[in-house]
């Protein structure tokens, strides 16, 4: 039997979600090996999208069933009001179910999505949703310039040709073009001959400039627009993401990225920041030049058939774990 009313019954005013919501994606199962440093990665991440992002938001996080420790984070930086939706899943939902849940119930009328290994640069956020209402039947931005597979663009260049002014070149900067790819574990020498061999695609329209492409990794969109693409019905945590670039094109939705870099992605180390990006190889120059020999257990370790085995059985054990 209820005693007397509830309180909330004489609130008249409730609280009202900003029109924009950043967001995150974040999985960290533990807190060693390749995961050693992506807590820092993390807070790294969250500090650089608050600072001057150009335009207010709300921020939530859905965590995928991290350990304890980063779950713990998550926990004070929502109680000290540093986060304003925080999921914690118990399960990893892999990338597609956490999709389903977060571009579902995020409230803004704008979503920003990120990985949880993203930098980011001053204005990120304004530029971003500069594109998406300035461009007409836009599918989503990306806060940073590189090249992008054509075959997921090829509706946007179909637009461009016959409402905007469209230009082909090296518009990205080498250096631009190869920091990124140097996150991505590439060389700087393989990088050379992509580099050369394929162009940018520009467009200008209505005094903003935007580059053709976008990617799935962080991507500012309606959240109207992403409604029509779920659920997201993936079989696997990882690599089946592109789903979302292919459907967008096939819809005849304009993917575009800003034009200078404002995003920059650190992956599993703090190592961008430390400025080792691309240095392994030249540092392995260094030794050898000094006659400093590999040590025979590194010698073994890389050979073929010894390294195959060895991370199959990682993998193996890193699925019983946390699959």
């Amino acid at each position: 039997m209820r005693k007397g009313q509830n309180p909330a019954k004489f609130v008249k005013d409730v609280a009202k979600p900003e029109r924009i919501t950043v967001a995150l994606l974040n999985y960290i199962p533990f807190l060693s090996g390749f995961y050693a440093e992506t807590l820092d990665v993390l807070k790294v991440s969250l500090e650089s999208m608050r600072k001057d992002a150009g335009l207010p938001f709300d921020l939530m996080v859905f965590d995928n069933g991290s350990c304890e420790e980063v779950r713990d984070f998550l926990v004070k930086e929502k109680e000290e009001g540093r986060i304003q939706y925080l999921i914690l899943s118990e399960k990893n939902m892999g990338k597609g179910g956490a999709w389903n849940v977060m571009l579902t119930g995020a409230p803004g009328e704008i979503i920003a999505y990120t990985d949880a290994d993203v930098l980011f640069s001053p204005n990120w956020l304004f530029r971003s949703v500069e594109i998406l209402e300035t461009f007409p039947n836009v599918g989503m931005v990306t806060a940073r310039p590189f090249r992008t597979l054509p075959e997921f663009y090829e509706s946007t260049l179909k637009w461009a040709k016959d409402n905007a002014t469209l230009d082909e070149g090296q518009f990205i900067e080498w250096n631009t073009f190869l920091e990124f790819n140097l996150s991505l574990g590439q060389t700087e020498e393989e990088n050379k001959k992509v580099y050369a061999e394929t162009k940018d695609r520009r467009i200008q329209y209505k005094n903003v400039t935007a580059i053709a492409g976008a990617s799935h990794w962080q991507f500012t969109s309606y959240k109207s627009t992403l409604g029509q693409f779920l659920p997201f019905d993936m079989d696997k945590p990882m690599g089946q993401v592109r789903q979302l670039d292919k459907r967008m094109n096939d819809a005849g939705l304009l993917r575009l990225m800003v034009s200078d870099p404002l995003a920059m992605n650190m992956s599993n180390t703090l190592g961008y920041l430390r400025g080792e990006l691309g240095k392994d190889k030249e540092r392995g120059k260094t030794s050898s030049a000094k006659g400093k020999k590999v040590g025979i257990g590194r010698r073994v370790l890389e050979i073929g058939f010894i390294k195959k085995i060895l991370l199959a059985v990682y993998n193996r054990i890193f699925s019983w774990y946390y699959s």
